[in-house]
């Protein structure tokens, strides 16, 4: 069974910086992607960043230039670095990890005080 273990949330100020990881239980080899979405209050979930197997990142626009996505093969571990952090950043962070199907961690909150 997968388990996605997030860790790394929490509160910051604006321009400040945070970094997520995401502790998977099998070889990050075994997805074909794994990436981070998060859901505001009263919006649906979006697509923060990914990382296909093969290494190649995709980012919102909204986050391109301030997050950076990556990865530890050795220790089964996906990072979001998230600097320049804004207001309209805040939201509760999933990891998301996809074979045939999507498998996703508990959620961390995020929260940029203004």
């Amino acid at each position: 069974q997968v388990q996605l273990v997030e860790s790394g949330g929490g509160l910051v100020q604006a321009v400040g910086s945070l970094r997520l990881s995401c502790a998977a239980s099998l070889s990050i080899f075994t997805f074909r992607s794994m990436g981070w979405y998060r859901q505001a209050p009263g919006k649906q979930r979006e697509l923060v960043a990914s990382l296909t197997s093969g290494g190649s990142p995709n980012y919102s626009d909204s986050v391109k230039g301030r997050f950076a996505i990556s990865r530890d093969n050795a220790k089964n571990t996906v990072y979001l670095q998230m600097n320049s952090l804004k207001s309209e950043d805040t939201a509760v962070y999933y990891c998301n990890a996809v074979t045939y199907t999507n498998y996703w961690g508990q959620g961390t909150q995020v929260t940029v005080s203004s």
